[in-house]
């Protein structure tokens, strides 16, 4: 199964970035070194990113897109019904991923277990390399300076210095 790795966001104030490594791996071998994990959905409204099986998280990202069209990019009920279709319906609940979603106000973890989680600190992280990620980022967030986009940065360039599923090909969005 192809499996996407490692993906964070990081929330300051009203701006908010989500970044995630482009590695792709298929059992222990790197299928794909330049996948591009993070989007902008909701009229670049919304940030979104994932972990997990590639073809599972694109089918969520689409099923996203439509509940923030349906909620009129109310990120909060996008999820929460996200969530609760990914858990309920025998195909989606079947699917192998997991979300990583902001706007300006809030920063989201969704899983098909039905949660979404706005973490702590205003940070989130995803994936073989999340916890390194943020770890790094629960650091690099004291120093005042730094801005999100800084932040999500660093964190997985030190993630891919650790974690061998995560690699330094990154992309990053900010709102």
């Amino acid at each position: 199964m192809l499996k996407g790795t490692t993906v964070i966001g990081v929330k300051v104030g009203k701006r908010v970035a989500i970044g995630g490594d482009g590695q792709v791996t298929f059992g222990d071998t790197i299928f794909k070194a330049t996948a591009q994990k993070v989007r902008r959905l909701y009229e670049g409204k919304v940030i979104a990113g994932f972990a997990g099986a590639t073809a599972d998280a694109f089918t969520l990202f689409e099923k996203f897109e439509e509940k923030l069209k349906q909620y009129k990019g109310n990120l909060m009920r996008a999820a929460v019904e996200l969530a609760k279709d990914w858990r309920t319906d025998k195909i989606l609940r079947r699917l192998e991923a997991l979300i990583i979603t902001a706007d300006k106000d809030h920063l989201l973890i969704i899983s098909g277990n039905g949660d979404v989680i706005e973490p702590d600190h205003n940070i989130a992280a995803i994936g073989s390399g999340g916890p390194y990620a943020k770890a790094a980022a629960m650091v690099l967030i004291k120093d005042k300076e730094k801005s999100p986009v800084e932040i999500v940065s660093e964190a997985l360039k030190i993630a891919a210095d650790i974690c061998i599923y995560t690699n330094d090909k990154t992309v990053v969005e900010e709102l």
